[in-house]
């Protein structure tokens, strides 16, 4: 018997092509999760479901490597724990299936250069944001409040307007307003 597990990370994602081609892989039951793949197993209800109907000889099926989990050491705990219950793993897009020891090196393969792409697209990150920073860029979204703004926002706190009426006319909010003028510097 083969179980399947979708998972999707976000609620404006749809489940339909991963539980449309768990079903055509002979699945029987189908359990999903929609949160992130960086949790951990015991915070995937689906999955934890899906792992306590495991029984021995039977498959665990995902859509793709990365639905079942985002680390190698997280992926390869997991498929541990299934050889441990007599289980096998089988993804359909990678034709990964731990049956097989070609199947369950392939899995290693694929796990470790999944984290290693995700390793190095944190570097690439990292490395153009500290150019951008060297470049004088900072980055973020730009500022609400602008040298005129806080010189107007002065004015028309000395003038006696509510702070409340001045965020409003400067089309910014009275937090952002205290921020930028805190109480000794308004008069």
């Amino acid at each position: 018997m083969q179980i399947g597990y979708a998972r999707i990370s976000t609620t404006d994602q749809n489940l339909d092509l991963q539980i449309q081609a768990l079903q055509q892989a002979g699945c029987e039951l189908i359990l999903t999760d929609k949160l992130s793949g960086a949790k951990f197993q015991g915070e995937r209800p689906g999955l934890q479901e899906a792992m306590g109907h495991l029984k021995p000889g039977m498959t665990l099926v995902t859509w793709k490597l990365d639905r079942l989990g985002r680390g190698v050491k997280g992926l390869v705990a997991l498929v541990g724990d299934l050889e441990a219950r007599g289980c096998q793993f089988k993804s359909l897009t990678e034709s990964i299936d731990t049956s097989t020891p070609a199947g369950r090196l392939f899995f290693h393969l694929l796990a470790a250069m999944g984290q290693m792409e995700r390793e190095l697209t944190i570097e690439r990150t990292q490395a153009g944001l500290k150019s951008a920073r060297l470049r004088g860029r900072i980055g973020g979204r730009p500022r609400k409040m602008t040298t005129g703004k806080v010189e107007s926002a002065r004015e028309l706190l000395s003038a006696g307007m509510p702070p409340r009426d001045v965020a409003r006319n400067l089309g910014i909010s009275v937090p952002t307003l205290y921020r930028w003028l805190p109480g000794s510097s308004r008069n």
